[in-house]
């Protein structure tokens, strides 16, 4: 199924600009996943060494906190969009 990934500002040097990618995937972890065989080093930047999401990445899907659905593997729908958020710090 083909969702859309909605790229942050901060990760556009890995994906030459790009600030959505269209991905086949069935769960939210597949399509993020698939980034890293396209875009080499995206993968690193949103996971871990455990392949869990890093903690100052969140990610969401239709405007929920996939940490409160399912994680990784909460599935995707046809047209759904995923967006990575980078955590904003501040004091």
């Amino acid at each position: 199924m083909a969702v859309t990934i909605r790229i942050p500002t901060q990760l556009r040097q890995l994906t030459g600009g790009t600030g959505e990618i269209e991905v086949d995937a069935d769960t939210v972890g597949a399509a993020l996943g698939g980034l890293e065989g396209a875009y080499q080093g995206f993968g690193e930047r949103i996971f871990d060494g455990e392949g869990q999401l890093r903690r100052f990445v969140n990610v969401f899907l239709a405007d929920e906190d996939i940490r409160f659905l399912q994680g990784l593997d909460t599935p995707v729908a046809e047209g759904q969009v995923i967006s990575i958020v980078p955590a904003v710090a501040g004091g």
